[in-house]
């Protein structure tokens, strides 16, 4: 809520060609407690002013020599591209009140002034401004809160797969249904997988180079979506060595429990394993 205060403190600009009328205004302003008040009986200036200024309410006369109030509206449109024009328009012709509404004022007094009506419409108005400042503010905050946890949220995600990277030879993700979705690393080859690439799809190589029953007992592990941690299985390569191989993995699953696929890291441990104590 804006407080009483805030109100009158607002910055108000008062633009008309008679010095009478923009002496009467500022006097009932400043009687009622408002603290910041400019003005101008050139309306040629209005726009510099509200460059410089950017004042929470104008009231504008609208029937001036030169540049009437439309055209300063006009003007003012160019400078407030986001299309609120902080404008109570000042008329003794009650046909301009609905084309100064259309043209963007927000509220109109009209001449000759009714003191109680003035300060009622101004204040309404300064509240209006006052909560659609706040608001255009906490957005900014907020969409700057959204750039600043966005840029957390990469900035984690850097680092969690260079650590990855770094205690780990390769890295996956599967979906629900058993298709990888990121690999990181010799991943396809370290877990035994062929791509028939005709056909589009994955299948396991259940060669004999492969210790069977780790590999089985692995298999057992991803099937019933269950995690496991530092699980080494081996295998014998074509040029007579074995080859250890340690894997982790756990399964993923949304908010609602839904599991969502699986994930994994994995790192070659054969030269630990070989000079282990036997």
């Amino acid at each position: 809520m804006i407080s009483g205060q805030e109100i009158l403190n607002a910055s108000i600009l008062i633009v008309d060609d008679q010095q009478p009328n923009v002496t009467l205004l500022e006097e009932v302003l400043r009687a009622a407690g408002y603290q910041s008040i400019d003005t101008t009986n050139n309306p040629f200036e209005v726009c510099a002013l509200y460059q410089k200024n950017h004042y929470d309410l104008i009231l504008l006369d609208l029937q001036m020599p030169g540049m009437d109030g439309f055209q300063v509206m006009e003007g003012l449109k160019k400078i407030e591209t986001d299309g609120y024009l902080p404008v109570l328009v000042i008329t003794a012709q009650p046909g301009h009140k609905l084309r100064a509404l259309a043209a963007g004022a927000k509220d109109f007094v009209a001449k000759p002034f009714n003191l109680v009506e003035v300060q009622t419409r101004i204040h309404n108005m300064l509240e209006v401004r006052l909560l659609y400042k706040e608001l255009e503010n906490y957005n900014m905050v907020l969409e700057q809160t959204v750039q600043e946890r966005t840029a957390e949220l990469h900035l984690s995600e850097a680092r969690y797969r260079r650590l990855t990277e770094l205690s780990s030879d390769w890295y996956w993700e599967q979906d629900e249904n058993g298709h990888f979705t990121k690999i990181f690393g010799p991943v396809f080859e370290m877990l035994g997988i062929q791509i028939d690439d005709a056909l589009g799809k994955t299948r396991n190589d259940h060669g004999a180079g492969w210790d069977q029953p780790a590999r089985a007992a692995l298999e057992s592990n991803l099937t019933a979506r269950r995690p496991f941690l530092d699980f080494v299985y081996s295998r014998n390569n074509a040029d007579g060595t074995r080859q250890y191989l340690m894997v982790s993995g756990e399964p993923i699953f949304d908010p609602s429990g839904r599991y969502t696929g699986y994930r994994g890291i994995g790192k070659d441990v054969t030269e630990t394993m070989h000079n282990s104590p036997t």
